[in-house]
């Protein structure tokens, strides 16, 4: 999960405390999958699965059923962008924490897929609207562990394929995804000690560094198909053959199996340009050539740009390609 600034909000709500012995039990290094075990479930239906979440002790400022609510519309949205949520059954921790909004989250797959999230006690419902966490955590799902040295990948596609995502669910707009990479994805740039990303496991490399790469990938694939699939199609094609975060697959397999699901061979070609080399990405020439202008704090569009069909494509479900 990666991690953002926050705002603070006052809430005028008397919260009673977690109970001290709560916390470290749930709050384990590892997923506590005998304490959830042990905790009444609620099951909630998602495309193509089930989800079984539980709740730690504690108390928070909403009701259950808000939190329930924010755990479907978060798993509506991965399912849109995958065709079907990742796996068949996982079980989904909530446990009540300090302060206000989603402290972290984490994705597991060792014993059975399952999430642990950290939510203040004091969070309102707009909080939950606009976060980011619950998918980012579910999009973990859609892929197979790796060795740690590719950590880059998993934490690169599930930043980028977050906000692709929650555009194609109707959550935020295009305008204000670009403006957020635009923003961000500076921070993955190589720097003088780069050594590529599977030899720099620095937080802007592993997240950031990682999003640029799947964003080129999607630019790639694109151009050589012209424009008929994606990134989208490729980690679906992943998916289709039990490629979930209860699997450990060698980054080969799952670059193999990726390319195969579009007929081509852009992700093992850029895979092997960056893997170790600090390739530089001029993302000043990337907006402008995909149409994307910043004025002010306001993206506008450039239609007449050479990748802009390309560009409006990214965010496009495939049942809505032309």
């Amino acid at each position: 999960m990666r991690s953002l600034p926050r705002t603070a909000m006052a809430l005028a709500i008397s919260i009673c405390a977690i109970p001290a012995a709560a916390q470290p039990e749930f709050l384990t290094r590892g997923m506590p999958y005998a304490a959830f075990d042990a905790l009444p479930t609620i099951d909630l239906a998602v495309p193509n699965g089930t989800l079984r979440i539980g709740f730690a002790e504690g108390t928070t400022a909403l009701p259950r059923q808000d939190i329930i609510d924010w755990i479907a519309r978060s798993a509506r949205t991965v399912s849109i962008y995958f065709g079907r949520f990742p796996v068949r059954s996982a079980r989904v921790l909530v446990v009540p924490s300090e302060g206000s909004g989603v402290r972290g989250g984490q994705a597991f797959g060792y014993r059975g897929a399952a999430i642990r999230v950290r939510l203040g006690r004091s969070t309102d419902r707009p909080a939950l609207e606009h976060d980011w966490i619950m998918v980012h955590e579910m999009i973990h799902l859609a892929l197979p562990n790796l060795d740690d040295r590719h950590n880059w990948l998993s934490e690169g596609m599930a930043t980028y394929v977050e906000s692709i995502a929650r555009v194609q669910a109707g959550e935020l707009t295009d305008e204000t995804i670009w403006a957020a990479f635009m923003r961000d994805m500076p921070q993955g740039l190589p720097r003088a000690d780069d050594r590529g990303l599977d030899h720099t496991p620095t937080w802007g490399r592993t997240y950031w560094g990682g999003a640029i790469f799947c964003l080129l990938v999607d630019i790639e694939i694109r151009k050589r198909s012209d424009n008929r699939y994606g990134l989208q199609d490729a980690l679906r094609g992943i998916l289709a053959l039990g490629g979930t975060h209860e699997q450990h697959w060698p980054i080969e397999r799952i670059i193999e199996v990726a390319d195969r699901a579009v007929g081509q061979t852009a992700l093992a070609d850029l895979y092997e340009q960056h893997r170790a080399t600090p390739v530089p990405v001029d993302l000043s020439a990337l907006w402008k050539g995909l149409g994307i202008r910043l004025v002010g704090r306001t993206v506008t569009f450039d239609a007449d740009a050479p990748l802009a069909r390309i560009r409006e494509s990214l965010t496009r479900p495939p049942s809505a390609r032309p």
